[in-house]
């Protein structure tokens, strides 16, 4: 283990962590790349990173099997934008709200219902026509 980053450049970003894995030829596949990642063997930023296709910025730090990785962007890149991380925002589902029918709403639906129902036509009930084979 040593105390010195390795400097990675990036020529485009952002990248995914298991395509980035692959790149730099720490697996020897993709399958191998989400095993660890889903692992937790791969730390990203000083955490460990549970997310196969996290898109890796230039700046970021790697941790991987005792080396750390410093992700940097090739000169002439321009640097994308990366997404706004809101922790005190979080969507959470609103409850839905049961409804109730009324008596009268009820009745109300039950005449639309009938009102909507199509005479069926007399026959196999199916819609289909027989098959004969002759």
């Amino acid at each position: 283990m040593s105390d010195e980053n390795i400097i990675i450049e990036l020529e485009e970003e952002p990248i995914e962590l298991c395509k980035l894995l692959k790149v730099l030829d720490l697996v020897e596949g993709g399958g191998q790349a989400k095993m660890l990642i889903a692992d937790g063997y791969i730390g990203l930023n000083n955490e460990t990173c549970l997310q196969k296709r996290k898109k890796i910025y230039g700046g970021d730090l790697l941790h991987f099997d005792g080396e750390t990785f410093e992700i940097t962007l090739a000169e002439g890149v321009t640097p994308a934008e990366r997404p706004v991380q809101n922790l005190a925002y979080q969507a959470k589902p609103e409850p839905v709200k049961a409804t109730t029918k009324s008596p009268q709403n009820k009745k109300k639906s039950a005449q639309q219902s009938n009102k909507q129902a199509k005479p069926k036509k007399p026959g196999n009930g199916t819609g289909r026509k027989p098959i004969s084979f002759g």
